[in-house]
């Protein structure tokens, strides 16, 4: 990465917005800008730092390292709730688990160690944005705990239209009586030269 490219980058951001940036990628490398979400920051400066630095699309790197005779193909099994409400629920949850287990006070810490800015990738990560935002005082607690939620929902949101989109894809409901059992079921019926990758 060059900072001077990551600053511009993020000071054009800042001016246009990440649409903005996410369709410029899509004229230099619209194979890669059709894998990322246009409100995917992170992924759209690394994209865009990739070809500003190299002069090549990030997508023909990727094609360098993939071997077209890959012996094998995938089985992608794919845990999840088949109701997205038990999915809301858990993520509600699991938030609050870690606000109980001192996700305030890591935060905290973080911003007084000095080196950290709300700026830093690491700072904009669900959860830890909100907090801080918290903590600098832009936010009520009520505020950072349900932005924080529904963050993390839009996240899994993205995250199982990604999955939706495997071809093949086996699809198990974690809330069934016996996830691992119809997994091994799928798995038998695999011919001995596939491949098998769990999501």
């Amino acid at each position: 990465a060059d900072a001077a490219v990551r600053a511009r980058l993020e000071a054009e951001a800042a001016e246009h917005g990440w649409a903005a940036l996410h369709a410029r990628l899509a004229e230099v490398d619209p194979t890669t800008a059709a894998r990322i979400h246009p409100n995917d920051p992170q992924r759209i400066q690394r994209a865009l730092e990739v070809w500003e630095l190299s002069g090549q699309p990030m997508s023909a790197f990727h094609a360098q390292v993939r071997p077209a005779d890959f012996p094998w193909h995938p089985v992608h099994l794919v845990l999840a709730p088949a109701d997205r409400a038990v999915l809301r629920e858990r993520i509600a949850r699991r938030f609050h688990t870690m606000l109980a287990a001192g996700l305030v006070e890591e935060v905290e810490a973080l911003r007084m160690r000095g080196d950290l800015h709300a700026g830093l990738p690491s700072m904009r990560a669900v959860g830890y944005r909100q907090v801080w935002e918290f903590l600098e005082g832009t936010l009520s607690y009520d505020e950072m705990v349900e932005k924080a939620i529904t963050a993390t929902r839009q996240l899994a949101k993205r995250q199982m239209t990604w999955l939706r989109s495997l071809s093949g894809a086996h699809w198990l409901d974690s809330e069934s009586a016996d996830p691992l059992g119809q997994a091994l079921e799928i798995l038998r019926a695999v011919p001995i030269n596939e491949g098998t990758t769990m999501c």
